[in-house]
């Protein structure tokens, strides 16, 4: 029933700006720890920017000051915003959100988003 939606990847320059999206949708108790994770190829996937339900944030340092994770606890979402973007920025990007689904207890599961390709031509 619960599923992460990501919209806003694609291609953009050297220097361009996205803004990705990660809804959550389904009948859902509560959202614990949501974040953003990549995965370039050939290479693992790496986690970039986590935030916590109280809106505490960690970022990888290759996009510390580039890079910002938000949420909007109200629609379930979750927000990465990308600036001053660089080829090595290209990847699948995967957004993960912990979650009780509702009437499912008081474990927290994780779930990933389907993926979004963001390439950054140079």
């Amino acid at each position: 029933q619960v599923q992460l939606v990501e919209s806003g990847g694609g291609l953009v320059q050297t220097g361009g700006s996205l803004r990705l999206s990660c809804a959550a949708s389904g009948r859902i108790f509560s959202i614990n720890a949501m974040g953003w994770y990549r995965q370039a190829p050939g290479k693992q996937r790496e986690l970039v920017a986590s935030i916590t339900s109280g809106g505490s944030t960690n970022y990888a340092d290759s996009v510390k000051g580039r890079f910002t994770i938000s949420r909007d606890n109200a629609k379930n979402t979750v927000y990465l915003q990308m600036n001053s973007l660089k080829p090595e920025d290209t990847a699948v990007y995967y957004c993960k959100a912990k979650i009780i689904p509702a009437d499912s207890g008081t474990y927290y599961y994780p779930y990933w988003g389907q993926g979004t390709q963001v390439t950054v031509s140079s």
